[in-house]
C-alpha cells in the first residue's frame, strides 16, 4: 500500500471517534482531500535512518504531524478569509399594518455557521495531533510550531510581506516532520536534517504536494546522518 495513503488512513482513524457526526465529516472531508506531505515525510526521515524501518511503529506520528498542520492551515485560512463577515440582504418582514419592515435582528449566514464548525474542527485537529506526539521526542517541537504560529499569524496583518510569515508555518512543519520521523529510530534528529526539510518546503505555492517529495528522500536523509556521524567522530 502506497505510504501517503497509510498516512491518510492512521489520520482519519484517529479522529474517528469524534462526536457530532457533522464535526467528524468536516475532519475526515478535509483529510480527504489533503495533502499527506508532511506525514508521509515523517515516514521517510524514520526510513532514512533505519534499514528495518518497515518493523517501526511511525503511523501515529506520521498522523500526528499531519493533523497538526491541517488544523493550522483551517485556522489561518479562516483568519485570512474571516466568512463571519459575510454580508446577506437584511429579511423582509410585515409589521402589524401589513406595511413591510425590515428586521434590525443580526443575520447568520450559512457560511459562519460552516465557519464555526470549522474552527472547532482546527481545534481537534491540533489537540489530535499533539495527544498523538505526546510521549514522543517531537512533543516540544510540536508546542513550538503553535507558538510560532500564533506569533506570526499576530504579526501579519501589520507585516510587509505577510506570505512570508504564512510560509512559515510549512517550513516548521517539515522540521517537525523529520523530529518525529527520525526519533521513532535515533536518539538525536541530525541537524543537517532540519535544513533539508526547510529546502523541501521553500516554495510560495503552500504546502509541497505528496509528488515533491523525492523517492530518493529516504537515501539522502541517511547520507545526512551519516556526514554528520563521520563529522563528529572526526
Amino acid at each position: 500500500m502506497d505510504d501517503a495513503v497509510r498516512v491518510r488512513e492512521s489520520a482519519e482513524e484517529a479522529v474517528a471517534d469524534i462526536e457530532p457526526a457533522r464535526l467528524r465529516e468536516t475532519l475526515t472531508g478535509r483529510l480527504a482531500d489533503a495533502e499527506m506531505t508532511p506525514g508521509l515525510l515523517t515516514v521517510y526521515s524514520a526510513r532514512g535512518l533505519t534499514t528495518d524501518a518497515d518493523t517501526v511503529p511511525v503511523g501515529d506520528r506520521a498522523a500526528g504531524v499531519q493533523l497538526i498542520y491541517e488544523g493550522l492551515r483551517l485556522t489561518r485560512q479562516l483568519a485570512h478569509d474571516d466568512p463571519w463577515n459575510a454580508s446577506e440582504p437584511p429579511l423582509d418582514t410585515t409589521d402589524g399594518s401589513g406595511a413591510p419592515a425590515v428586521s434590525t435582528a443580526p443575520v447568520v449566514t450559512g457560511e459562519a455557521v460552516a465557519a464555526d464548525i470549522e474552527v472547532v474542527a482546527a481545534d481537534v485537529f491540533v489537540a489530535r495531533g499533539f495527544y498523538l506526539l505526546a510521549r514522543t521526542a517531537a512533543a516540544h517541537d510540536a508546542v513550538r510550531v503553535v507558538q510560532r504560529f500564533g506569533r506570526n499569524q499576530t504579526l501579519h496583518r501589520s507585516a510587509d510581506d505577510p506570505a512570508a510569515l504564512d510560509c512559515n508555518l510549512e517550513t516548521d512543519v517539515f522540521e517537525l516532520a523529520v523530529v518525529a520521523g527520525s526519533s521513532a529510530v535515533s536518539e538525536t534528529t541530525p541537524e543537517g536534517l532540519r535544513s533539508y526539510a526547510a529546502d523541501l518546503a521553500a516554495t510560495e505555492e503552500g504546502l509541497p504536494p505528496v509528488g515533491s517529495l523525492p523517492e530518493t528522500a529516504p537515501d539522502r536523509i541517511a547520507t545526512l546522518a551519516d556526514e554528520e556521524r563521520v563529522s563528529a567522530d572526526s
